[in-house]
C-alpha cells in the first residue's frame, strides 16, 4: 500500500484531500487521463495503530545510554 503524507503536500492540495466526506471520490488527472482514483472514509476499513508499549523511564534511560555508547566505541 502507498502512503501520502499530507504534510508533504502542498497546503492547497492537502486541504482538499483532507475535506473528502466519506464516500465521496476524488479522481487523480495527469495530462487529461485519468491515472487513480480515491475514496473518502477509507481510514474506517484500517484499524488503528496499536499503541507502543509503556517502558519504564529506567529502561529507556538504559537504552539510550547503550545506544550512545555503541555509537561512542564505534566512532574510536
Amino acid at each position: 500500500m502507498t502512503r501520502i503524507d499530507l504534510d508533504d503536500l502542498p497546503p492547497k492540495v492537502a486541504a482538499q484531500l483532507a475535506a473528502v466526506a466519506e464516500g465521496e471520490e476524488v479522481l487523480l488527472v495527469q495530462n487529461g487521463a485519468v491515472i487513480g482514483r480515491l475514496t473518502g472514509g477509507a481510514e474506517a476499513a484500517f484499524p488503528p495503530p496499536a499503541a507502543e508499549p509503556q517502558v519504564a523511564p529506567e529502561e529507556h534511560a538504559k537504552e539510550v545510554f547503550e545506544l550512545f555508547r555503541s555509537s561512542i566505541e564505534d566512532e574510536f
